[in-house]
């Protein structure tokens, strides 16, 4: 590829040098040097915006299976043989924690993002019950406290 540029260039700077255009060889020349710099950012920004939306499909698809009785769930997104997303839903004291981790080609995007149980209810994600909030943290945490107050 190298040899068939170099011979190009050569052949078009005969050219315009045979007609006197060496203004318009020089400017020919910075165009294609600039936009020879421009695609390669344009090729990685569209990777990351690729990614970005895969994380964003694992985060839709976590606030609609939220789990009722597991406090933690890993799930990985994958079609056609191709692995677009890696969910982990944790359930913490007074709210969930959902890690979408989205990915193209060697591209990859995380988001992290932290819910309380009262947005995901008037959000509708998820219905009002309070038993399903209980968590196991939230259990040992409680149990802990009624030891301290015996004591």
């Amino acid at each position: 590829m190298p040899e068939f540029i170099t011979k190009v260039f050569i052949f078009i700077l005969n050219n315009f040098l045979k007609t006197g255009m060496i203004m318009k060889t020089c400017i020919l020349l910075i165009v294609i040097f600039f936009s020879c710099q421009i695609l390669p950012q344009s090729q990685l920004e569209n990777n990351v915006d690729i990614a970005y939306q895969n994380a964003k499909k694992g985060i839709y698809w976590s606030l609609n299976n939220i789990p009722e009785s597991k406090s933690r769930l890993k799930h990985d997104l994958i079609d056609k043989d191709k692995l677009y997303s890696t969910i982990q839903i944790v359930k913490e004291i007074d709210g969930v924690k959902i890690i979408s981790t989205g990915f193209n080609n060697s591209t990859e995007v995380r988001i992290k993002i932290y819910i309380s149980f009262e947005s995901l209810i008037k959000d509708g994600y998820i219905k009002d019950n309070k038993a399903d909030r209980e968590t196991d943290t939230t259990k040992l945490i409680k149990k802990q406290l009624k030891k301290r107050s015996k004591n």
